[in-house]
């Protein structure tokens, strides 16, 4: 008779967050990427609204680009400190 691993989706879920855990960080960086990549498509004399906790606030292009260039550059400093030995 066959025997099945007695593995819970949880536990292969948290194992593989553990053994890459700078994945999550990588897809962040991504997504601020492209998200300036838009932004920068973007014409200066649009409004945009950005979300701000549950709560969207008018902005300008000017304003949401240089917020996303902000959390980039941190999301990137995150990413060298989990990579440090």
């Amino acid at each position: 008779m066959a025997t099945k691993s007695a593995s819970s989706p949880t536990s292969v879920v948290s194992n593989s967050i553990a053994t890459n855990p700078d994945r999550d960080v990588i897809k962040q960086i991504r997504s601020h990427e492209v998200a300036i990549e838009e932004l920068r498509n973007i014409s200066s004399s649009r409004a945009l609204y950005q979300k701000n906790g549950n709560i969207f606030f008018r902005t300008t292009v000017h304003k949401a680009t240089a917020f996303e260039q902000r959390e980039l550059d941190t999301t990137k400093t995150k990413l060298q400190k989990l990579n440090l030995p």
